[in-house]
């Protein structure tokens, strides 16, 4: 290969198919860092690609409103019982059925072994083997987009995984002026960094243009450390709406941080990132808290009905005050910016997975208080996201699990029972993230649909959906709109929204709360008795659109 002056090798073009390597500096052949295809995993040669060699099928695609976005989070792995792009095919009527407008993969990239959760990739130009490889990707979006649906991609822009990483031997890739939770700080903004920021920003558009995703969920940001002028973000935005000018279709880019900072999606002009929306972590909490009792942990700076009745106004329970959990004052005030900035969800991947046990909130709570949950999420002013299974109040636990080799699968085995034992659990109570059954315990049963009790959850998110698509108050983002009031004590909440009142019940006990006069109001839908004046059931949430 003849050296092209900036960093850059250069040598003749790989045919489609062709299994290659690179050798550094007559070292031992490595595989390419941005190898599109690694059919033997991680440490296997690389297979050249030829993107145009798909047949797709979605040509008149042109995306969806990311505002009126119901979306649904999966883990390819344990989706479906084979694990594969093209078993999650066969789930996708079952989406459209429910109502959801936009699919979200965890990540899909190579990593270690044939099992994992995917943030350990190390190959992120190329589909998981044991997914089913680039054209099992391609077949799954193209079908998706067939009926209707968005997908969006989970990348994870912070750190590489630590088994069949190589991208140290070709570029100086790594910083050691940060530090990660997970590895090596990714170098975005010191010497010869140029070349590592195109290496993500390529990355990330190739998704969207090679790929035809809609979208991508970036991993916890907040690990993204640049101090550059030009923030990486701000620059991989501005490239997607480049892309999406070409392509002619929306896409969005969204991210996960708990720095609670609203400047991650305001708009370049008023000093922001950009970005389209972002995951809204302590709504999440303050339905858990609230609900489990769990006080532990970060959940001590939540679990009242104010803290609730805050987050469904204003996104940020903490914007610029005092959080115990933190020692400090933690977040910014997030005033004139739109709900549809954020992603509502009262569960996910994390906040299940990163139990011991891996316990859904079903297996915390009833199934009428998950009703209240569910109506909460689909009627709060944000954009509404459920996690595989949870449609259906799903009681298989989602744990992590791995498939490292011996030695590193011993540290990670030994450092989750550490992780836990600080919480109080006991070793043999916690799962080992290297046995194959933790995997397999983690796959949804499909089956439980069809029990009675699971059924009528699925009818309620199936309800709750529809009435969230079809009313435009509902899609309404504007958080200073919205009013809510509360009692700690009685365990009640009401939120107004346009012409929308939702009323809860938390508590055991029936309850009288302040409902607008119902004879100028019509019953949408209630997961308890009919209501008696202003009287509601326990555990139960009723819904009123006003004539």
């Amino acid at each position: 290969m003849s050296v092209r002056g900036d960093g850059w090798f250069v040598g003749p073009e790989v045919p489609s198919g062709l299994d290659y390597r690179f050798a550094v500096d007559g070292g031992e052949p490595l595989p390419d860092p941005r190898s599109p295809w690694q059919p033997e995993g991680p440490h296997g040669s690389s297979r050249a690609l030829d993107h145009t060699e798909f047949q797709w099928t979605d040509q008149a695609w042109r995306g969806s409103s990311l505002p009126n976005a119901v979306i649904y989070e999966c883990h390819i792995g344990t989706f479906t019982e084979e694990g594969t792009f093209d078993a999650a095919i066969h789930k996708l009527p079952h989406l459209i059925d429910l109502g959801v407008t936009a699919i979200e993969l965890m990540p899909v990239v190579e990593f270690s072994g044939r099992r994992g959760w995917g943030y350990d990739g190390v190959d992120l130009f190329a589909p998981h083997h044991s997914y089913g490889g680039p054209d099992g990707l391609k077949r799954l979006i193209d079908a998706a987009h067939g009926l209707g649906l968005s997908t969006i991609v989970d990348v994870v822009y912070n750190h590489f995984g630590p088994d069949g990483n190589y991208v140290s031997n070709f570029g100086p890739y790594f910083t050691d002026r940060y530090a990660t939770p997970w590895g090596q700080a990714i170098n975005f903004d010191g010497p010869d960094s140029d070349e590592v920021r195109r290496f993500f920003v390529d990355n990330a558009l190739m998704w969207l243009r090679d790929y035809h995703f809609d979208g991508l969920r970036l991993d916890a940001i907040h690990a993204i450390l640049d101090g550059s002028a030009l923030h990486i973000l701000e620059q991989l935005k501005h490239e997607v709406v480049e892309l999406e000018s070409v392509l002619g279709r929306t896409l969005w880019v969204i991210a996960e941080s708990d720095l609670n900072d609203p400047r991650i999606v305001e708009r370049v002009g008023a000093g922001g990132y950009g970005l389209d929306a972002q995951w809204s972590d302590d709504f999440h909490h303050s339905i858990h808290a609230l609900l489990s009792g769990e006080v532990t942990g970060y959940y001590a700076d939540f679990g009242s009905l104010r803290h609730l009745a805050k987050a469904l106004g204003h996104a940020f329970v903490y914007d610029g005050i005092h959080s115990g959990f933190r020692r400090r004052v933690h977040g910014r005030s997030t005033d004139g910016i739109p709900g549809h900035r954020f992603l509502g969800y009262a569960q996910n991947h994390d906040q299940i997975g990163n139990r011991a046990k891996g316990d859904r909130l079903g297996a915390l709570v009833s199934p009428d208080l998950l009703k209240v949950t569910a109506a909460l999420v689909m009627t709060a002013p944000f954009i509404p996201m459920i996690f595989q299974g949870e449609e259906w109040g799903a009681l298989t636990p989602f744990l992590y699990f791995t498939d490292h080799n011996d030695e590193l699968g011993r540290l990670v085995t030994e450092g989750r029972k550490r992780e836990f034992a600080a919480f109080g659990w006991s070793e043999d109570e916690i799962p080992d993230p290297q046995a194959p059954g933790t995997f397999e315990v983690s796959k949804l049963r499909w089956a439980d649909v069809e029990d009675p009790l699971h059924a009528d959850l699925l009818a309620w998110h199936k309800a709750l959906i529809q009435l969230r698509t079809s009313s435009p108050d509902l899609i309404d983002g504007r958080m200073d709109l919205v009013e809510v009031d509360f009692d700690e004590d009685e365990r009640w909440l009401v939120m107004r929204r346009g012409a929308i009142t939702v009323a809860c019940n938390f508590g055991p006990d029936e309850v009288t709360i302040p409902l607008n006069d119902q004879r100028t109001a019509e019953l949408l839908l209630t997961s308890g008795k009919d209501p008696d004046g202003n009287s509601l059931a326990p555990a139960s949430v009723s819904i009123w659109c006003e004539r």
